[in-house]
């Protein structure tokens, strides 16, 4: 078993924008399917079933692609900063373990 220290020197801002943006789009389904299901139940509480529909189909649909593209600047921004504060400080290390056991 060997151990060896590593340093994250810097982010790809794309890789990391294209991440962490499909992260977020799958919580913003999550979020938008809870939405949706208020919405139905407040637009069927006020008999009104074009907002009900409408709503719960625009939740599923808009809140993921926010959360997503929100994500993905998000994930640019971060990817940039952290790069300018690396060249500063010298970036995380981490330390990984290594078997030499083999599946």
């Amino acid at each position: 078993m060997n151990t060896r220290k590593v340093t994250v020197k810097s982010l790809d801002p794309i890789s990391l924008g294209k991440i962490q943006g499909i992260i977020l789009a799958v919580i913003g389904l999550i979020a938008g399917v809870f939405f949706a299901l208020f919405s139905v139940i407040g637009g069927l509480a006020a008999d009104s079933p074009i907002a009900a529909i409408g709503g719960g189909i625009g939740a599923i649909i808009f809140v993921p692609v926010f959360y997503g593209v929100l994500g993905f600047i998000g994930g640019l921004l971060t990817a940039v900063i952290y790069n300018l504060a690396a060249s500063s400080v010298g970036g995380i290390e981490m330390e990984f373990k290594y078997t030499d056991d083999v599946l």
